[in-house]
């Protein structure tokens, strides 16, 4: 086994995250002694094996293929659960090997930044205990225990006290027992996951070494103050600061500001030095640099914070947003529209780039917060680095749900975990690993519980306000501002920026008192969300739905048996109930009907053929049920609600309910709907009263800006078009503009299409444009099955940009039915760019722009030419079709360029569309962005698909 080098004299951080072995500790016969010192395992031979750190036993067993995959099919009722076989069985051992030469006055410490749930640490013959919880870090200092040349370690590590037993009929949490443990609680099975055999025992987190000097920085600590309506800002810093020499080291404390710039180039400016005496093997724990003044610096989103000292340096990412209160950020009142968050898998593969991707993910649909939820996990600080990057708003939970913490079926663990002060120390050190994130917006107690006995005000104490974050006018100037910079040093407290609500349902939240007031979690009809008593609070922290994938992963994560549709039987009330097969019950489907009061929502396309027609049509399904769900609440923004909460946004394992993409990374078509309801700028159709609707949720009054409205039938006819001008749109405002009154008309068509789009009358930018299908009242949709018949031409234009393994695309599409009105340049679709990161959020500005068409041929479709790799070539397809129509549900993929074979999933994934599931009318044009990377060796193939382009066109 190869051992991991740590660089000699180098001042930071190295990672130790391969080369590690692990080992069933009930086949081991050595002590921790013995195997760190005389008999160190030489290799992956047994029962020794290849461990995955970080990460957990069943991580490990899956790597080395001791277990299937427990995600795929009913495989995880295959493997053995702890609460069966004992904890005894899901004991671990695991081993590395490093080197650490140290210079003078070096020191390093050996850091676990999360391990569960309890473990003895052997070093180089030494043994250290690693103290219960899974929730809390644990560094030593090993300077002392280190060799010249090799460091053998070796972890056993323990699994929950409390791993319980899963019930025969499931349940919240299981059995409630993981409750009693100060751990995530999901792992027992939830109404959504299945149970985790191992508990997600394991070294889950970052293991690391860290050089320092004779003195190191712990826990820096920044926070801001903001006055004049947030144009000025003061910085306070405070640290702890460790002596470990034995002499008194003297030392200069100094804090930069460095601001990204274009080409990878960075301002730094140096705000502060101060110098400080650290006598020998002393602790100073408040070490502060007296406020700083930001002035009028403007500094924003690409702004970080530097620490560092003579002896160690340490960087940290405080993105200055400034003030976060309930429902404002700066001062500004933010309508949240978001959703909850469990984790990114429930066998804890964290990375890095999968959080990038989810996070990512999250601001393409526009959404502007995500809830960590209770019964997960306290979250990384790599996920709130991209939620810092990407502007998303966190609140984070603590370790309590009603279900698992006294409201459960049955109730159990009324008085929460049973160790409250190693509750409270794991909630300690959470708040200092994350609190230096400007995207963490608030701290609650639980879901849907306060926490028992002491534990809540052992929170609130943690978690007190300094004075100036309590003023509902953070921005303002106080009577005396000295006095009030003077006060006691915010970055003294432990956060003292953030409120601290109790519960998920309490203070501003549901109903506010604790009752049971979030959900409803099924299918709903989508113009009740539109109506006036649908939720009788101004926020909703949990309303679930539908989640169902594309059939590719179905066919990918499930057996043949996996791949029935639901039966669809008939009740005598009228209403149809689902009926899934195992598997999809197993793996948590939600059914597209609710007998009683929603009629199935598929069924109204027409009963489905095969597994690829019930997915599309359940797409179709996602789509309106999303957008219609987002756009009702917004539509009584402020005037009843202040924010809502999808549950949830994703699953962590292969699940079928309540997701925009699924576990592979693949989107749904409701992931779309969301992006379009969630516009900061938005045009809408109120589906309850047919009413037009212009949302603005921005802090900027939109004047000369008008709305096209067109109908589209099923034959390409438009027998509606208006043009409502010269409008004015309040800031933060939902605004009824029109009635539309074809909907209501007695010559509405069975079915047809309505076209919004909100445009500003100096360029013909387009600021929002939004397509619904829609059926006359007490009517469905099954004339669309027909209407897949319908041959309707298109030409798509490609460029392409490639670096690396890094493709960036960029598809014209446009529908050639008819020749567009050149008196109106609304058809080219050119929108309003928007401000980003630097990733596509929006369809493109620029309407398609090829240099060379060649001559047709006459095929089903034209390849003019073709772009080869590192070149820019344009290459334009033509479909066949001579009929006149919308072309409806247009949606791309991108596939590994190879010859398929049954069962085999070649999707390239995660790809990032800027729109997806889209329909153009005859004459229009759209440009959509793609991007994505692909795997070594690889060649990408992209395909657009549609209701009425079924089979696919290879477009590239």
């Amino acid at each position: 086994m190869a051992p991991m080098a740590a660089s000699a004299a180098k001042i930071g951080k190295t990672v130790l995250d391969s080369g590690w072995l692990a080992a069933r500790s009930t086949e081991v016969e050595l002590t921790g002694v013995q195997l760190t010192t005389t008999h160190p395992p030489s290799g992956p031979s047994s029962p020794w094996m290849e461990a995955v750190v970080p990460g957990t036993v069943l991580g490990t067993l899956l790597k080395n293929k001791l277990i299937p995959d427990p995600f795929y099919g009913l495989n995880n009722e295959t493997i053995v659960d702890i609460g069966d076989s004992g904890r005894e069985d899901y004991t671990f051992w695991f081993f590395t090997t490093f080197h650490c030469k140290l210079e003078k006055n070096q020191h390093v410490d050996l850091n676990f930044r999360a391990i569960n749930y309890s473990a003895d640490l052997y070093l180089n013959g030494h043994k250290e205990v690693l103290p219960k919880g899974m929730f809390r870090r644990h560094t030593l200092d090993v300077t002392k225990l280190l060799h010249e040349g090799e460091n053998v370690l070796a972890v056993l590590v323990h699994p929950p006290d409390h791993p319980g037993k899963i019930p025969a009929k499931g349940g919240q949490g299981g059995d409630h027992e993981i409750g009693k443990d100060v751990a995530a609680q999901y792992v027992e099975g939830w109404d959504w996951m299945c149970p985790i055999r191992d508990r997600n025992t394991g070294i889950w987190d970052e293991v690391s070494l860290t050089v320092t000097g004779p003195v190191k920085i712990i826990d820096p600590h920044l926070a801001s103050s903001f006055f004049d309506n947030y144009k000025r800002v003061y910085l306070h810093a405070t640290f702890e600061l460790e002596n470990r020499s034995e002499q008194v080291a003297e030392c200069s404390a100094s804090i930069q500001v460095t601001t990204e710039l274009e080409g990878n180039f960075c301002l730094v400016e140096h705000l502060q030095t101060r110098h400080v005496s650290v006598p020998p093997g002393t602790r100073i724990n408040s070490f502060s640099i007296s406020p700083i003044y930001g002035g009028q610096m403007g500094w924003g989103s690409n702004h970080y914070i530097t620490w560092a000292s003579a002896l160690m340096p340490i960087y940290l990412e405080s993105l200055i947003y400034g003030l976060i209160s309930l429902d404002s950020v700066n001062g500004q009142p933010i309508f949240i529209r978001g959703g909850n968050w469990i984790l990114s898998d429930g066998l804890l593969r964290l990375s890095k780039k999968r959080y990038q991707t989810d996070i990512k993910f999250h601001a393409d649909m526009n959404f502007n917060m995500m809830r960590c939820w209770g019964g997960g996990i306290a979250e990384r600080p790599e996920f709130y680095h991209y939620c810092d990057l990407y502007g998303l708003l966190v609140w984070q939970e603590f370790w309590i749900t009603g279900d698992c913490d006294g409201r459960g079926d049955p109730i159990s663990n009324v008085n929460g975990p049973k160790d409250h002060e190693l509750f409270l120390i794991c909630a300690k050190d959470t708040i200092k690993l994350l609190r230096n994130h400007a995207s963490l917006a608030l701290w609650v107690g639980g879901n849907e519980q306060i926490p028992p006995g002491d534990l809540n005000p052992g929170l609130e104490k943690l978690l007190e306000l300094h004075p100036h974050y309590q003023d509902g006018d953070k921005g303002s100037e106080p009577s005396d501002h000295k006095s009030t910079v003077g006060d006691a040093d915010p970055s003294l407290y432990l956060d003292g920026t953030r409120i601290y609500v109790p519960g998920s349902m309490w203070d501003g939240f549901a109903d506010g008192t604790g009752g049971w007031s979030d959900g409803p979690y099924t299918i709903q009809n989508p113009e009740d969300f539109f109506k006036e008593d649908y939720y009788n609070y101004g926020f909703n922290p949990e309303v679930g739905s539908v989640g169902m994938p594309v059939a590719a992963t179905i066919r990918a994560t499930m057996p043949l048996e996996g791949w029935k549709i639901p039966l669809f039987k008939k009740l005598e009330n009228g209403y149809v109930e689902e009926v899934p097969n195992p598997i999809w019950d197993y793996h948590k489907y939600i059914p597209y009907s609710n007998p009683g009061s929603v009629h199935d929502q598929i069924l109204l396309y027409g009963t489905p053929k095969d597994l690829d027609d019930f997915c599309l049509k359940a797409q179709l399904v996602n789509y309106i049920q999303y957008r219609a769900l987002l756009e009702g609440y917004t539509s009584h923004m402020w005037t009843k609600h202040t924010g809502v909460l999808i549950w949830k946004n994703m699953n962590p394992w292969t699940g079928l309910r309540g997701q925009f993409y699924d576990h592979l990374l693949d989107q749904t078509a409701g992931f779309y709907g969301c992006r379009s309801a969630a516009e900061p700028i938005h045009v809408q159709l109120n589906l309850d009263n047919f009413f037009i609707e212009v949302v603005n949720t921005t802090s900027e009054q939109l004047c000369n800006v008008a709305i096209e409205a067109s109908v589209w039938d099923l034959e390409g006819e438009c027998p509606f078009y208006k043009v409502h001008d010269n409008l004015t749109i309040p800031p933060k405002k939902t605004l009824p503009v029109v009635l539309m009154k074809y909907c209501k008309s007695k010559s509405v068509k069975p079915v047809y299409f309505v076209l919004l789009k909100l445009y500003r009358m100096s360029d013909d930018g387009i600021l929002s444009r939004n397509f619904y299908w829609l059926h006359r009242p007490g009517g469905d949709y099954q004339l669309l099955e027909l209407y897949k018949k319908k041959r309707v031409p298109l030409k798509i234009a490609s460029t392409a940009s490639i670096k690396g393994s890094t493709y960036d695309l960029r598809m014209h599409v446009q529908n050639i039915s008819k020749k567009p009105d050149q008196n109106n340049w609304l058809f080219e679709n050119n929108f309003c760019p928007k401000v980003s990161n630097g990733d596509y959020d929006t369809p493109s500005v620029e309407a398609a722009n090829v240099a060379t068409e060649k001559r047709e041929n006459g095929a089903l479709q034209t390849i003019s030419s073709y772009f080869s790799r590192g070149k820019n070539d344009p290459r334009v397809v033509k479909t066949d079709g001579s009929d006149v129509g919308v072309a409806f549900f247009l949606h791309f993929s991108v596939n590994a360029a190879k010859e398929h074979r049954d069962g085999e999933d070649t999707r390239i994934l995660p790809v990032h569309y800027s729109d997806n599931y889209f329909s153009l009318v005859p004459g229009e044009k759209m440009t959509i962005n793609i991007k994505f990377e692909v795997p070594p060796g690889m060649t990408p193939r992209v395909t657009l698909h549609g209701w009425n382009h079924h089979g696919g066109h290879s477009v590239m």
